[in-house]
């Protein structure tokens, strides 16, 4: 095919919202960072999700850094991380230089498993804090990680950077923890082109966060710092594209939940495929689509990969656990079974197009591409 078809690619509103609130921006000449669309930006998402308040920053990393900061996550400490992620949810922890720990996913969400946490607790009893990720869109076992972290009194970071809309039991992803962080990167749900969302119920705590991500200048005339400070603030012009996508993200996820749809009904006939779960009790936002071979299938994910790229289709593996990164293999991996679930993942997974500009005869495309592997 000519026409490319993308993994997940930046999808602006046919309405226009976006560009609205841009126009705006220029009108008022509130271009540099900061003005009424990061404010505004804020205060819808936190809205939103149900959380009491938020802070633009520039991207998903930094607010994870934030919510580290405002921990006072520092050297020495430990803090427990999903191994199944990409590698900005494991950066910060580095920049703090504090240790992370890795922990191993169960197979019902692919998530960070409870059990691998308990005894990471036993292993490491003073962690600083846990960082769980909800993959691709798919809640984790989010209360029950959380009453762990509740029993050992250890703060919760929920990294949502792929589950902005998702639920647990009707409540929004990055509202269980002490800080919940969003990411709009170009390839996510909605997008601002770059940029991230710290949210809390904390108001002093969010303040603070604000204050060290505007370089912690100080409320004086001339440039006042007792803190080292850092140039995180999301752009009033970049909050404006926010603003507008913002008003579209359920449409998003209905989207992106058919496109999973269609690809469970049309790889039922194929034993070898598995599609990523849906847990009892949630609702992901569905992301990416990702599949699963099983372990004797005469296909492997390397064989999808190729075919779909001779056709200029987009796909990719599933995330390369952090633990097996040469960066991070140093740090201690914590798993329940002899088989790492998260490797097992890793080795037989395939992230397929999940664009919501993609056209069902497109998808239909990429199904027959991938079930003549079979025939």
């Amino acid at each position: 095919m000519d026409k490319r078809i993308y993994l997940a690619s930046p999808h602006m509103s046919k309405e226009g919202y976006e560009q609205q609130y841009v126009k705006e921006a220029f009108d008022t000449n509130w271009v540099a960072p900061l003005g009424e669309n990061v404010n505004k930006f804020e205060e819808e998402l936190a809205n939103y999700v149900g959380s009491n308040h938020a802070a633009a920053l520039s991207a998903g990393t930094a607010a994870i850094h934030m919510a580290l900061k405002a921990l006072d996550v520092k050297n020495g400490d430990i803090v427990f991380c999903s191994t199944l992620t990409f590698s900005a949810t494991v950066n910060p922890v580095i920049y703090q230089n504090a240790t992370p720990v890795f922990i191993d996913s169960e197979k019902e969400t692919w998530n960070m498993n409870p059990k691998a946490l308990e005894k990471a607790f036993e292993k490491y009893p003073n962690p600083k804090a846990v960082i769980v990720v909800h993959l691709y869109g798919t809640p984790a076992k989010i209360e029950e990680i959380k009453a762990i972290c509740d029993k050992h009194n250890v703060p919760l970071v929920e990294d949502a950077a792929e589950s902005l809309g998702a639920t647990y039991q009707g409540k929004q992803t990055g509202t269980f923890g002490k800080y919940g962080i969003y990411s709009f990167n170009g390839n996510k749900i909605i997008t601002t082109s770059g940029g991230g969302m710290l949210v809390s119920n904390d108001e002093e705590r969010i303040a603070k966060v604000r204050f060290w991500a505007t370089q912690s200048r100080e409320k004086e005339r001339h440039y006042e710092h007792k803190e080292i400070g850092y140039n995180y603030r999301m752009s009033n012009i970049v909050a404006g594209i926010g603003r507008g996508q913002l008003k579209i993200l359920e449409e998003r996820i209905k989207q992106k939940t058919n496109i999973y749809d269609r690809y469970k009904k049309e790889f039922e006939t194929i034993e070898d495929i598995e599609m990523q779960p849906i847990p009892e009790d949630t609702k992901p936002n569905h992301w990416l689509s990702v599949i699963t071979l099983k372990e004797n299938s005469k296909v492997k994910p390397i064989d999808i990969m190729k075919v779909l790229e001779v056709e200029n289709i987009e796909s990719r593996p599933v995330w390369k656990p952090m633990h097996k990164q040469p960066v991070f293999e140093k740090y201690d991996f914590i798993k329940v079974q002899d088989k790492a679930v998260s490797e097992e993942l890793f080795k037989r997974g395939v992230c397929l197009p999940s664009d919501t500009k993609m056209t069902i005869e497109e998808q239909m495309h990429v199904i027959n591409i991938i079930k003549s592997l079979w025939e």
